[in-house]
């Protein structure tokens, strides 16, 4: 088969490909390296990649197929790796300049259980700066650029995952989701992401921002792929004091029934009137009768402390974050500036941290310190705290009415590069469905519901289930992906403009 051919199969059917020997694993594994080497220039979605160790991941596979091991359903195919994940073959720098260039010696248990699945990691992809942004513009390492258009943002923090699986340099992607930055990046560029339960799986490995919040999830081109790589790294694990004992919800039969009869549907009235694309508002629209026509029962359901979501979210996230990044500080491993025998301790990490560090993650530790100190902790922190409580009891009163909760993904489709550079309140904004879900730790996945009229860009809804209930979310997804295929007869992304190398 032809580069073409391979890069642009979703990942259950490049795992039964090479399963039956219709191709290899080191097949697919090159066809995604010369897609990446063609068109990564100007997307810029790796920092990283290790074109031999990539084949040689690969070749183990093939062999261990040979000698007649059984695999499991992604064996073979190529992931892209969020760079917040550690991977003791590869650099992790979080997209900051801090950790630029450092080898951790441990895998993250995500990576641990992407190599135990025989999933072929290419490399690891850029983000914003220890995942704080919507727009990956905040790397230390340079933006990422949405396939669609490449004057355009890929969506954050996760914005060089999506990128690379829009652009078909991988089927498969990792992100971490804080307040959006899994379900805000597929939106904007025509992808399925998805939000575990938090909890789900575990955090372990994986850099933290704000450690109540983050939640790792896949990037996929179509909902099937996503429960399958879900289903692949999640469980509990000893290693993460915060993961929780259960079993892995059946999200792969969820995603293979695509069915929605009889569910019932809550549309969130908070997340509607000012601030909204119209393009958006109309694709919701749409998919809202799209789901009557399958059989669902749609209801307006209130959730009034959602409008607060936002400002408890920007005192809590910044405080963990303000924790979370002390160690940060020259004495044990990353960045050190001024080491030259004259400066004291103090003075070398306040210069470390001061060139290491860049603004948008100065904002957020200058914000936490101060939401954390004596005499405002319990004037902000706390009172955010008391607005989470708020938020979780209205996710639990909605669902004793509703199976799922739906909303638009984000307010606008992807906005121009550098143009909210400059103002750090429009770029919240573009998160502003999507915190709740974090808040509350309950799953919700984006999934592609068509193109804005005013740009021709990805527009995506979000559906959100109570906690633990991840296959709820999947059912309804695969079951709006099927409706919606037929009607453009294929996938969103095969609407993309094509993207050639040197393009």
């Amino acid at each position: 088969m032809s580069v073409s051919e391979l890069t642009g199969k979703g990942a259950a059917e490049l795992g039964e490909l090479i399963a039956s020997g219709e191709t290899s694993a080191v097949e697919v594994a090159t066809a995604h390296l010369d897609r990446i080497r063609a068109v990564d220039a100007e997307v810029h979605a790796f920092l990283h990649v290790d074109r031999e160790g990539v084949l040689a991941q690969a070749r183990s596979i093939d062999e261990r197929r040979a000698a007649g091991e059984e695999l499991g359903p992604l064996a073979g195919v190529p992931v892209a790796h969020k760079d917040v994940f550690t991977t003791k073959d590869m650099p992790t720098t979080a997209g900051s300049k801090i950790l630029e260039g450092w080898r951790p010696p441990y895998d993250a248990t995500v990576t641990a259980r992407l190599r135990a699945a025989g999933m072929v990691i290419l490399g690891k992809t850029n983000m914003d700066e220890f995942a704080m942004g919507s727009s990956t513009e905040n790397s230390a390492f340079g933006p990422s650029r949405n396939p669609w258009d490449l004057t355009r943002i890929p969506g954050g923090s996760s914005g060089g995952s999506s990128a690379a699986v829009a652009a078909h340099e991988a089927p498969l992607g990792t992100g971490t989701d804080t307040g959006g930055s899994i379900r805000q990046p597929a939106a904007v560029t025509g992808l399925v992401g998805m939000k575990p339960t938090y909890g789900g799986a575990s955090r372990y490995g994986m850099i933290a921002f704000a450690s109540s919040l983050d939640t790792p999830g896949p990037f996929a081109r179509n909902v099937l792929d996503a429960a399958l790589m879900q289903a692949a790294f999640s469980g509990h694990d000893p290693m993460d004091s915060t993961s929780i004992d259960a079993p892995v919800p059946p999200v792969v039969e969820a995603a293979r029934r695509a069915d929605v009869a009889g569910l019932r549907v809550g549309v969130v009235k908070e997340f509607a009137g000012e601030g909204y694309q119209p393009g958006v508002l109309n694709r919701f629209n749409e998919t809202v009768e799209l789901l009557e026509s399958l059989g669902a029962k749609v209801v307006e359901v209130s959730c009034p402390h959602f409008t607060y979501a936002m400002p408890a979210y920007y005192l809590i996230a910044p405080s963990e974050c303000s924790s979370n990044l002390a160690r940060f500080d020259a004495m044990r491993f990353g960045l050190r500036v001024g080491d030259d025998g004259v400066h004291s301790a103090e003075e070398v990490m306040a210069l470390t941290r001061a060139e290491g560090f860049g603004a948008e993650v100065k904002r957020r530790i200058m914000l936490g310190t101060y939401a954390l100190s004596s005499g405002y902790y319990d004037a902000y922190y706390g009172k955010a705290q008391q607005v989470r409580t708020l938020i979780m009891r209205d996710f639990e009163a909605a669902f004793e009415q509703v199976d799922v909760l739906i909303s638009p993904t984000t307010p606008t489709t992807a906005f121009p590069i550098g143009e909210r550079a400059d103002d750090p309140m429009a770029m919240y904004l573009a998160d502003l469905c999507t915190i709740p879900a974090n808040l509350s730790g309950n799953p919700a996945i984006s999934v592609p519901c068509g193109l804005a009229d005013e740009d021709g860009l990805p527009v995506g809804v979000q559906i959100m289930a109570p906690v633990l209930a991840d296959d709820r979310v999947y059912r309804v997804g695969a079951a709006l992906e099927k409706a919606l295929e037929e009607r453009w007869g294929g996938p969103l992304l095969a609407k993309a403009p094509k993207l050639e190398a040197g393009e």
